[in-house]
């Protein structure tokens, strides 16, 4: 993924109320539920840093995140690098209440540069990933919350 690359944009509404997507989105407990079952820690404070690994294959990718804005029941972002790799984005989740249900607009830009022969760090990776989180995965765990 390359900077000079259209943000990734996935949304999504639930039939959920915004605190519940909300919920969803910050408390550790619920997140490791649909996106990351190794978080170690997570707290929706600007300037919070955690990390956790994920291993694909013989591959491991240490995630590194650090939260750069949030207002709560509106948006949250974060910093997402590798440890060992080149590159940085940001993943932007904002919600919006709309008759009922809470819409989802995640937009992950890329600030620096991820390296080419990664598949892991492909465009087209990053594309399924986040719409496996958020159309699948995220819509699953709070459906059955209902």
């Amino acid at each position: 993924m390359k900077n000079i690359e259209e943000p990734i944009i996935v949304e999504q509404t639930f039939n959920a109320s915004l605190e519940n997507v909300w919920d969803a989105i910050t408390v550790l407990d619920k997140m490791i539920k649909w996106f990351f079952p190794n978080i170690s820690s997570f707290e929706p404070v600007v300037g919070f840093e955690t990390g956790f690994v994920i291993q694909v294959e013989d591959r491991i990718f240490p995630h590194l995140w650090k939260l750069t804005e949030v207002i709560p029941m509106k948006k949250i972002a974060y910093e997402w690098k590798f440890e060992g790799y080149p590159g940085s984005a940001i993943s932007l989740f904002e919600l919006m209440e709309e008759h009922y249900q809470t819409k989802l607009k995640l937009t992950f830009t890329v600030v620096e540069n991820f390296p080419d022969n990664i598949p892991e760090f492909k465009r087209e990776s990053g594309v399924a990933g986040w719409n496996y989180f958020i159309k699948e995965s995220l819509k699953e765990y709070l459906e059955k919350k209902i």
